[in-house]
């Protein structure tokens, strides 16, 4: 290679390196970040949902899905710009604590109880009190989350209300996310606590199978919040808030009630009532 074609094309890749800095600031869009739960992103829910979000207000959102304590300890820390989850209990903490000045309803679905189609432990019915009860007698396998997730934190209030001191010897924590959790319980045929939007998407069932639906203490509520820019001055307030206009408008509910796998709906939209 002559000198001269050597120094053609080294300047031109320095052009090109100072040039990309500038062209992406003027490329980029405005985005946000949000703290949400494994199980709206291992849904399937944000694919379908934040592509529309975008469409209508042409900001890009980075979600980070983990459990909805780590959410919420997230945005406490500052480190999101928005936070939608479902903990009811610790949603209103985070509000009166300062830390964003309005939760919004958005959806809910429900809790489910999945084990073994053969239910070795009997636990099939629509009291999850009483088939946790029957879990611990027969020291059943069962996988918790155990990640302070907001299934986790059902889960926990589930056992309380079964009033049980033990869960039995066949209780085992994974400390992991929903898809993860159901993964093992397929793998060990145990029993776990799912949401039903991750179930509905969840391939890999193996012999599980709902057991306990139906009552009304699997109620799933989620909520949506701005991270307050009083406690941390840096976040996109603004775009924030645009997300959650949006999600708790007509349009984004109407997108969450459209929201199904083989004919079946996820979620449902409840911002209004």
């Amino acid at each position: 290679m002559s000198s001269h074609l050597f120094t053609r094309r080294a300047c031109a890749a320095l052009l090109l390196a100072l040039a990309a800095p500038f062209a992406s600031a003027q490329s980029g869009a405005p985005s946000i970040v949000m703290a949400s739960t494994t199980s709206t992103e291992q849904s399937g829910l944000f694919s379908h949902l934040l592509p529309a979000f975008k469409q209508a207000t042409g900001i890009d959102v980075k979600v980070v899905a983990v459990g909805t304590g780590q959410a919420i300890d997230m945005a406490r820390r500052g480190d999101a710009d928005v936070l939608f989850v479902h903990d009811q209990p610790a949603e209103e903490k985070f509000v009166a604590e300062g830390f964003s000045p309005r939760r919004y309803p958005v959806m809910y679905n429900d809790f489910i109880l999945v084990g073994p189609k053969a239910d070795p432990a009997g636990a099939k019915g629509r009291d999850i009190a009483l088939a946790l009860k029957k879990l611990a007698a027969t020291n059943a396998s069962f996988v918790s989350r155990g990640d302070k997730s907001g299934t986790h934190a059902a889960e926990l209030r589930y056992w309380k209300q079964a009033g049980l001191e033990s869960k039995g010897s066949g209780y085992r924590e994974c400390g992991c996310g929903m898809g993860p959790a159901l993964n093992i319980a397929a793998q060990a045929n145990s029993y776990v606590l799912a949401d039903r939007g991750t179930w509905l998407s969840f391939k890999n069932r193996g012999d599980l199978a709902i057991l306990v639906e139906g009552d009304q203490r699997l109620f799933n509520q989620y909520g949506v919040m701005a991270v307050s820019p009083q406690k941390f001055p840096h976040v996109k307030a603004a775009e924030a808030q645009k997300f959650v206009d949006w999600v708790i408008s007509p349009a984004g509910q109407q997108a969450i009630s459209a929201y199904k796998i083989g004919g079946e709906q996820l979620f449902f939209p409840n911002a209004n009532k």
